[in-house]
């Protein structure tokens, strides 16, 4: 019957030992959620989008949304080394903001009223236009409407060429690829005649090296795109993201953006819009 009996010296003894063991299973299931609250932060670019945003056969990251988005994502509390970048492609964006794959999103993403349905907008932060890319020694596109009956070339997801066959060239035979490197190369091979999208991503890809001299802009200003950076439907994220902005305009850093990343084409950019206001 001793056996059953316990002295106050052991039962103290297991008291300690059970309250350590808590503590220390309380530090583990603090460490493993801090992966909400951790420095890493996830963010979708375009991958194939020089002078916008452009994954490099080393594995870097450039462009003008690359900058933008670093900038804010300091802003946040981020170093440039806690950013996870993922692609982000035209068809993919909303899909990617809903399902929380990334925390925002940053390329070239036009602020419509369809896609504010779906998701939120911070900015905008450039004002782009719609044109279209040509092969430099085709004289035959010179005004919008000479696209009725050419092959137009935009990517799945983007409202640009349906824009152009809606209201500019009702006759265009549409051409949807999954990107626009693909367009591009459609371009040069005659494949296609014309690729439409933002003038700031058609002027990257005309001032790269292995393309100078093969393709020209149209000069057309077909629409005004607002870009604005994507967000989760409702999420706190917007109103701190603006602010971001509102500092990179103020600071000279937007500027210097511009410059780094459209100088070398040329580009005449817009100044930089004001935050909530979206020029039709």
């Amino acid at each position: 019957m001793n056996v059953h009996k316990v002295t106050v010296a052991a039962a103290a003894a297991v008291v300690l030992s059970l309250t350590a063991a808590g503590c220390g299973g309380g530090d583990d299931g603090g460490g493993s959620g801090s992966g909400s609250g951790g420095d890493k932060i996830t963010i979708g670019i375009k991958f194939d989008q020089p002078g916008v945003g452009l994954k490099t056969p080393d594995g870097k990251y450039t462009g003008f949304d690359v900058d933008v988005a670093t900038y804010v994502a300091k802003e946040l509390g981020h170093d440039a080394g806690d950013i996870e970048w993922k692609e982000a492609k035209s068809a993919d964006r909303e899909t990617l903001l809903q399902r929380g794959d990334v925390d925002f999103i940053a390329a070239s993403y036009s602020i419509n009223p369809e896609r504010e349905k779906k998701v939120d907008f911070a900015g905008p932060y450039l004002l782009a236009h719609q044109d279209v890319l040509v092969r430099a020694d085709d004289q035959s596109i010179k005004k919008p409407e000479d696209l009725n009956n050419k092959k137009l070339c935009s990517v799945t997801g983007s409202t640009s060429a349906q824009n152009v066959k809606a209201e500019i060239a009702p006759k265009a035979q549409l051409q949807e690829y999954g990107g626009y490197s693909e367009c591009l190369t459609g371009l040069e091979n005659k494949v296609i005649d014309a690729l439409t999208t933002d003038d700031s991503i058609l002027a990257g890809y005309a001032s790269q090296p292995e393309h100078k001299g093969k393709f020209r802009l149209g000069g057309f200003k077909l629409s005004n795109e607002n870009y604005g950076i994507g967000v989760k439907k409702g999420s706190e994220l917007k109103g701190q993201i603006n602010t971001a902005l509102q500092k990179m305009v103020e600071d000279g850093s937007w500027d210097a953006a511009v410059k780094k990343n459209f100088g070398p084409a040329n580009y005449k950019n817009e100044p930089a819009p004001k935050i909530g206001v979206i020029v039709k």
